[in-house]
């Protein structure tokens, strides 16, 4: 099991009372500490219009991160394609390829990271973005992978760069589309759990073989949220929960300081909401974690795993992301 390779996502959350600097900053101290203990990869999210959130200019923070780093992989997790031109992209992706050469990643999903009025002062206008998903993700995986010697159009840099392209979900769609394109596949059951085994059964049953990849890949991601004691990781735990909860009341906001009592905070009806979407959430000291890592693994088979855990204290925050390197590392 610890032939898996275990990696991490990040959102930049802000903690209340902070800045995007301090997130960024936070990120940098995780992004040192995912390389010193030999996570595989590190990831960072685009959302929009969520002031909880810093990582929306996602391929800046990347470079933030892969300036002040020496080996750690880096990349979206991911990239709401929708909301741009592929060539900016490719471009974007290429520089960063140039500068960081193997060393970086791109995730896509389809989603559009934000909410409606967002998406529109994003896209501007809604005219077939998100149905031209899969010709824009082949014509992305055809400018790094060369297969035009001639192209009218070519992303410089990023033409020919070879960098890696993941589909991201979670529902069946991408997970078909990754199939059919021969893509790595990352389900994001950290938030979105309802579908994970569905869309792994789907994406290996209808996998085809690409130059980029012979057989399926799927990574899962998780949340792991650990402590000394179940407590304590129950405790940090409340912040999410928290921040799901005013999501289902439409508000955003900073990531909240955790409290001593959900139920003080919640209706039946929110708790009932967030519970669903946080299942897939390892919570508790080492040997809860490790316990829920394993049944992870057996039930889904996953290839890769990744981690994300929004801690509102700093070092609590580093020390959980330790405490789930040790589980791994010892499995």
């Amino acid at each position: 099991m610890s032939q898996v390779p275990f990696s991490l996502l990040d959102l930049a959350p802000i903690p209340q009372g902070s800045q995007p600097r301090d997130a960024f900053h936070r990120s940098l101290d995780l992004a040192r500490l995912a390389e010193k203990r030999g996570y595989h990869r590190y990831w960072l999210a685009e959302h929009h219009n969520m002031t909880g959130i810093a990582s929306a200019a996602t391929s800046v923070l990347i470079g933030y991160l892969a300036a002040n780093t020496e080996t750690l992989r880096l990349g979206s997790g991911g990239v709401m394609l929708p909301n741009h031109s592929p060539l900016v992209i490719a471009e974007q992706f290429g520089t960063l390829e140039t500068l960081y050469p193997g060393r970086i990643d791109l995730g896509l999903g389809r989603a559009p990271g934000s909410d409606q009025r967002t998406m529109m002062a994003l896209r501007r206008h809604m005219n077939g973005d998100i149905d031209n998903f899969p010709r824009d993700v082949s014509e992305l995986v055809s400018w790094f992978d060369a297969t035009d010697p001639n192209p009218a159009v070519r992303p410089v840099p990023g033409y020919n760069s070879k960098i890696p392209v993941w589909l991201l979900g979670s529902s069946l769609y991408s997970a078909q589309l990754a199939a059919q394109l021969g893509l790595p596949f990352a389900f994001a059951s950290h938030f979105a759990p309802d579908m994970l085994f569905q869309a792994l059964q789907l994406y290996r049953a209808q996998f085809k073989p690409s130059a980029r990849l012979q057989k399926p890949y799927a990574m899962v991601c998780i949340n792991i949220i650990a402590a000394d004691s179940n407590r304590d990781a129950e405790f940090l735990f409340t912040s999410m929960q928290q921040a799901f909860a005013k999501l289902r009341r439409g508000e955003t906001g900073q990531l909240p300081p955790p409290i001593e009592n959900m139920d003080s905070f919640w209706s039946p009806a929110e708790k009932y909401g967030v519970q669903q979407a946080l299942s897939m959430s390892l919570v508790g000291d080492i040997a809860k974690v490790r316990h829920g890592l394993i049944s992870l693994l057996r039930e889904t088979q996953a290839d890769e795993i990744m981690v994300n855990g929004q801690i509102f204290d700093t070092q609590a925050r580093l020390h959980s992301f330790d405490l789930a390197m040790d589980v791994y590392e010892n499995l």
